[in-house]
Parts: structure tokens; sequence; C-alpha cells
């Protein structure tokens, strides 16, 4: 399995977010996962990549316990093993796209721009890997988000609420660049999301609850 969640819980302070979380992904496996504003899904998917802490429970990434892992072996597995989405982009606004995206491969000693190019191609930025971000749409904004963490060919690709701030139109382009994407290089991709037309393509849908997550009935 790429990710495994035991029984996972998490409070801020006496207050109860999410409880008995367990979830197996399968290499290859895309997950949508569902629910209500305020249930934990992007506090979830933070824990996923240990990024954030839990108070019960385990997560395993790629055979690794996250939980026996202090901060710097936790970095270090991210790096090389996850692929992050972030709904607001995220891009640094003083590097160009090609900068961008090629950041990953920069942090594992990579220099592999011939990659990088053909991944703006992949993703509909083909000719746009000099400018800078201030200069791209929303949507574009969001795929240079998505060939950044496909980039170094992650085992995980998680994505917090990519289409988000999108319209329709747009937010449906970007999800079939993920997903193709995605697709191509068999990670494996858990994406959190209020929208039911953003979980079209899962193998699987979940729905997450503050006692626990299910799958939603097709």
């Amino acid at each position: 399995m790429t990710l495994q969640l035991h029984a996972l819980g998490k409070h801020y302070g006496s207050t109860p977010v999410f409880a008995n979380v367990s979830l197996n992904v399968a290499p290859g496996e895309f997950v949508a996962i569902v629910g209500e504003s305020g249930v934990g899904k992007s506090t979830l998917l933070n824990c996923m990549a240990g990024l954030d802490s839990w108070d019960t429970g385990r997560v395993h990434l790629a055979g690794h316990d996250l939980g026996d892992l202090n901060d710097d072996q936790r970095a270090l597995l991210r790096r090389e093993k996850v692929g992050f989405v972030f709904q607001a982009f995220h891009v640094l606004p003083h590097l160009d796209v090609a900068q961008n995206v090629a950041l990953p491969l920069l942090l594992l000693g990579r220099n592999e721009p011939e990659r990088v190019d053909a991944l703006l191609h992949a993703v509909g930025l083909g000719g746009l890997g000099a400018r800078l971000p201030q200069q791209l749409s929303g949507g574009q904004l969001q795929r240079v988000a998505i060939a950044r963490a496909l980039v170094h060919q992650p085992a995980l690709i998680l994505a917090d609420e990519p289409t988000g701030n999108l319209d329709p139109t747009t937010a449906a382009k970007v999800m079939a660049a993920l997903v193709s994407q995605t697709r191509l290089h068999g990670s494996a991709l858990v994406l959190v999301t209020h929208s039911l037309a953003a979980t079209e393509q899962a193998d699987r849908v979940l729905h997450l609850r503050s006692d626990g997550i299910a799958p939603v009935p097709g």
C-alpha cells in the first residue's frame, strides 16, 4: 500500500475534529474524500503527509510509520514520496513557471529541464515556462501547482480543494490534467473537495465525518 491510516483521530484542545479514520490507498488509486465544512478534510490530508500531528492511530506512508520519524525525517520522506497540490497554488512569485515546477527536482539534487518542459506541455502550459506567476490566470496557476507536484514522480499526490477557486469550465480542465497525469505516472491520488463534480473520475469516494470515514453510495 502507498498509504495506510489506522484508527486516526485528531483533537484541537478538547474539541474533536475526526476519529477512527482507517483507510488504505493502493499505488495508482484515486480516492476522493468529501464532507461538510469544518469536518477536518484538510487537516486529515496534512496528517497523511506528516505536516500535522494526530492524537490517536497510525499513519504509514510508502512503508514508513510517520509516528516513528522526527520532523527532519518526515520532511525528507515528503520530499521524495509526496506531491502536494494546494488550493491556493503556493507558487513562488519571484520564480518563473519553469523554476517553480523544477523546485522538487532541485531539492532532490536533480537537474532535468527536459522533464519540466515535457510536463508543462502535458498540463497545457507549453511555451509558458519563462512567464512569472502574476502573468497567469488562476487555472494556469493551478496547473503549475499540478506540474510541480508531479515532476519528481512521487508515490502519492495529495490535492486540497484543487478546483475550489476556479470556474466550472476551468475546474474541469484542471481536474482532467491532474487525473490524466497522475494515472500516467502511476501515483496514488487522494483529493479532498466540496465539489461532487471533482469526484467523478475517482475509483472511490469517501465521506469524512467526525466519527469516521465511509464509502459514498454509488
